[in-house]
């Protein structure tokens, strides 16, 4: 690890009061800022410094602080999540800045991401389409072991790396469609991959996609945006495999 490092830096941040506010950029000067601080340390010290000014602290989404849970939503000098590749914001350093930089940072941009003040905006849209189809029903009672059921390694991993999806929203951040269908697709894989999944398989895919529409998510036109900005590096081939599941239950009916 390098030597440690401070910055002087101009913070350019998204302030709005409500949904239904009008918003503004207001930019704020950080001095001797660490290097070694994460991105949200460099955040805590900027409220802490507007609170010292008696101003109002900025709000923003934040809970686990691992790159986990999804909820650290921020769009970071034009890039979801900032400027480097498969990362949370919060597991970005400041160590990618430089001394003297500005720092745009604002919400998700997207009509099924509302913002509820300053960067903080209402992600429960995904909840919605999870639950619309998002599961598989089993009955409750003693756990199967867990070889009852031969599954292959290579259809495991692949169903794996589709469960990986923290449900963050960069995707729909990064479409210029304002598209889910990265989300929706890695939520409908996990299962479509597995023989538990394959009972409900039709239901789940028509389900989700009406539930996506419904909430104002926009289509798919491959630009690929959603995959290169996924910080768990989701694939679009997911999306080949969700239109597949899709049309197969639409022929079905």
């Amino acid at each position: 690890m390098g030597k440690e490092k401070f910055l002087n830096i101009n913070v350019k941040v998204w302030r709005q009061r409500g949904p239904k506010a009008k918003g503004e950029f207001k930019t704020y000067h950080l001095e001797h800022i660490s290097t070694e601080m994460s991105f949200f340390e460099m955040m805590d010290t900027l409220n802490e410094q507007l609170i010292q000014q008696h101003e109002e602290p900025i709000v923003f989404d934040h809970d686990c602080r691992e790159g986990i849970c999804g909820t650290c939503s921020l769009y970071i000098n034009g890039r979801p999540h900032g400027i480097d590749t498969a990362i949370t914001t919060c597991q970005l350093h400041m160590r990618k800045f430089s001394d003297g930089d500005t720092i745009t940072v604002e919400p998700w941009r997207s009509a099924g991401f509302p913002i509820i003040r300053d960067l903080m905006v209402d992600r429960s849209a995904f909840d919605k389409i999870q639950q619309a189809g998002g599961y598989v029903s089993v009955n409750t009672g003693a756990a199967q072991d867990a070889n009852a059921i031969l599954i292959s390694k290579v259809q495991a991993d692949e169903a794996m790396d589709s469960a990986s999806c923290i449900g963050c929203g960069a995707c729909v951040a990064a479409c210029k469609n304002g598209s889910a269908m990265l989300f929706v697709s890695a939520k409908v894989s996990q299962f479509a991959l597995l023989p538990q999944g394959q009972v409900e398989a039709a239901r789940r895919a028509k389900a989700m996609v009406a539930k996506m529409d419904e909430l104002g998510f926009g289509n798919c036109t491959n630009t690929r945006a959603c995959e290169m900005e996924c910080p768990k590096s989701v694939k679009i081939s997911n999306i080949a495999r969700l239109n597949r599941e899709f049309i197969c239950a639409k022929l079905a009916d």
